[in-house]
């Protein structure tokens, strides 16, 4: 079972590939990936350093290119493909078909993920994209239980990696919209959900106020730890009641069901947050790399070290964390 740990900068690569990854994820500094934010991804020249460096230890680059292609922007994303290519990855991790049409036309040798922004949740979509794009592996969106986790890795032949660690989205991915709903701008477009350009802060009488393109997303009193603004994760009042309508501000951490995972013969999993910090990412890292270890050594005497649980819950959304859908009876 593989830790693909995310980085957003040099210092992340190295923190991830010190502390136990066996491979790192990253995107390249345009909205051809999904988390294109000011100050994080990587130049030409900077994935070239990434993909030594991981290599002189032994690891794989994945560089993610998964956002969908504008109308009049196809030659960015060609780009991207060509450069991640070019530079010495190990996998791209797309969604958009045109790009899988190119990169596995184009570059037949090299592995292809499919993004987990190409939503594909059952075995019918992970064969389609299999047979007409020779994807590798399939990147599960976080709207899956337990259950239909376990029945797709019986179903397919095709690798599956899981989101174990970070934030949630409650959208299937590749389908929210809600960003865009408020800004114009999504991630499936400019690779950013709730863009900076649109985010607001202000101490009001009332409380530290975030808004979003002018719309109250939440308020929070003193001792409150503010969250950033998406749509999904604020408090709205409804029928009279302020609370967070559509999703709490929490953490997916899926340590407890990790030797189910193992056992249903999971490939790879995922650490969320390319936008996080080095320190974040040596924390997790570091946590993740022993868990790994002792579930595999041993997954039926498999336990939750106290202290990784005290680590992960200091790092986690909201200061709390959650198995997501991967326990839920109802979708």
């Amino acid at each position: 079972m593989e830790l693909l740990c995310p980085a957003g900068n040099i210092p992340a690569v190295k923190k991830a590939i010190e502390h136990g990854a066996d491979a790192v994820y990253v995107g390249l500094k345009d909205d051809t990936n999904a988390r294109h934010f000011a100050g994080l991804n990587f130049t030409d020249s900077k994935l070239q350093r990434a993909s030594q460096y991981v290599h002189d230890h032994g690891k794989d680059l994945h560089v993610a290119i998964n956002t969908f292609a504008h109308p009049d922007g196809w030659r960015r994303w060609q780009y991207a493909i060509d450069s991640a290519a070019g530079n010495g990855a190990d996998a791209l991790i797309l969604a958009d078909m045109a790009c899988l049409d190119y990169a596995a036309s184009t570059y037949p040798d090299l592995d292809i993920h499919l993004s987990v922004q190409a939503s594909a949740t059952n075995a019918g979509a992970i064969r389609f994209y299999q047979q007409q794009y020779g994807v590798k592996r399939v990147v599960l969106p976080r709207v899956l239980s337990i259950h239909q986790v376990k029945q797709l890795a019986r179903d397919t032949d095709v690798d599956l990696e899981v989101f174990a660690f970070g934030s949630l989205c409650i959208m299937a991915e590749g389908r929210c919209y809600l960003s865009s709903y408020l800004t114009g701008q999504s991630p499936n477009t400019v690779g950013a959900c709730s863009p900076a350009a649109f985010v607001r802060w202000q101490d009001t009488e009332q409380g530290l106020e975030s808004r979003l393109n002018g719309v109250l997303i939440d308020r929070y009193q003193a001792d409150e730890k503010a969250g950033y603004p998406t749509l999904c994760k604020g408090r709205f009042c409804v029928d009279g009641n302020r609370y967070h309508a559509l999703e709490e501000p929490t953490s997916l951490n899926t340590l407890s069901v990790l030797p189910e995972l193992y056992r249903a013969g999971v490939k790879s999993v995922k650490i969320e947050g390319r936008q996080r910090s080095p320190a974040y990412v040596e924390q997790v890292a570091r946590v993740w790399r022993q868990a790994i270890d002792r579930c595999v050594a041993n997954p039926e005497a498999f336990d939750i070290a106290p202290d990784w649980a005290h680590s992960l819950d200091s790092l986690s959304e909201g200061v709390q964390t959650s198995l997501g859908a991967y326990h839920r009876k109802w979708q």
